[in-house]
């Protein structure tokens, strides 16, 4: 963590290795994985794959390249994939489905990220004919990162799910945070995965692990997406060392996400209290508090900005609202110092920067 900052909320994405992570790294069994022979990383996939009910699964360096192989799979170049307008997918990846495989998009609006099944269903044309594009994809992502990392209906997925499969339109979930969705309700990530046809989860976000993800599908599906992952650029050899990082993980940070959501809702009934219309504490479901900083005056940059110089560091996703993310290297005292720093400076408004 930068010097500057004695809290850093900015990203689950900022862990850092435990030691014990850092020995099972440094201890693993390794091989060269273009050819399929590290068995580290064969582990790691035969694992994944198993948790999320599917046959096979495919290690990756990022979870963007995992969504962009699983849209590929499902969307040839010229049809259409359909996902919400905050979806990482969309957002986040900038333009990665145009770019590498020709792969037109359209969203509909979801309020705070959340599935309404009705509005995909509405949208998507998996016969367009010779006058408009086809329909081949929905993308669902859970938790839903700039949602403010909101657990989806479980409903919604069955009856999206339920309205996709006869219309021949395929269903890719992006599960970057599907952990905390599995920890926040209790749903088996196999009960997640059976109504997609594939799946990325992420290693190196609240599981705490330095680099990777995975993707599960059909055995057919990932062998295409091993020929795709090389064309890509995501070609690995001895990597067992990192998917030896996932292992460990899976063993050790899944259940300890809980207290990540013990800490963001602490968080968010504090400013909620302090502060009302900044943030509902009841909408607060995992890791991510999206605080609407507005309220008192602020705008984002300038609340970040002031946040900064008080040691804390956050990420604004609007004008108006910031984002904060409770992960493995925050503990109850940092919590604690960010209520202290944040919650005087939401309540008295610019003035007190």
């Amino acid at each position: 963590m930068p010097a500057a900052y004695d809290v850093d909320l900015l990203s689950d994405t900022l862990t850092r290795p435990t030691e014990a992570m850092r020995h099972a790294m440094a201890t693993a069994e390794v091989g060269d994985d273009v050819f399929g022979e590290d068995p580290t990383v064969r582990t790691l996939e035969e694992r994944v794959a198993g948790l999320l009910g599917h046959e096979d699964a495919l290690f990756t360096p990022t979870g963007s390249m995992a969504n962009q192989l699983g849209i590929r799979l499902h969307v040839a170049q010229g049809e259409e994939l359909v996902a919400d307008s905050l979806a990482h997918v969309l957002r986040a990846e900038m333009g990665a489905a145009a770019v590498l495989s020709g792969i037109s998009s359209r969203s509909w609006v979801a309020q705070r990220g959340l599935l309404d099944a009705a509005q995909p269903l509405a949208l998507m044309i998996p016969d367009g004919g010779t006058y408009q594009v086809n329909t081949r994809l929905v993308v669902v992502e859970n938790t839903h990162n700039f949602g403010g990392g909101t657990v989806q209906p479980l409903d919604q997925i069955e009856a999206l799910r339920a309205g996709t499969q006869p219309r021949g339109v395929a269903m890719h979930l992006d599960g970057a945070r599907l952990w905390n969705a599995h920890v926040a309700t209790g749903v088996g990530l196999a009960e997640y995965g059976q109504h997609f046809d594939s799946v990325s989860v992420c290693l190196s976000k609240g599981l705490g692990a330095p680099v990777g993800s995975v993707l599960v599908g059909s055995s057919d599906h990932m062998a295409q997406a091993r020929v795709w992952r090389k064309r890509f650029g995501g070609g690995m050899r001895q990597v067992g060392i990192l998917a030896a990082a996932g292992l460990h993980a899976l063993d050790h940070h899944v259940e300890r996400l809980a207290d990540d959501h013990a800490r963001a809702h602490r968080f968010a009934k504090a400013a909620g209290e302090a502060v009302p219309g900044s943030i509902d504490p009841a909408t607060v479901q995992t890791n991510i508090v999206v605080l609407d900083v507005s309220v008192t005056g602020w705008s984002s940059t300038g609340f970040m900005e002031a946040a900064g110089s008080r040691g804390i560091r956050l990420y604004p996703v609007s004008p108006t609202a910031v984002r904060l993310v409770w992960h493995l290297d925050v503990d109850d005292a940092g919590t604690d110092r960010a209520v202290e720093a944040l919650v005087p400076l939401l309540e008295k408004g610019p003035s007190a920067a």
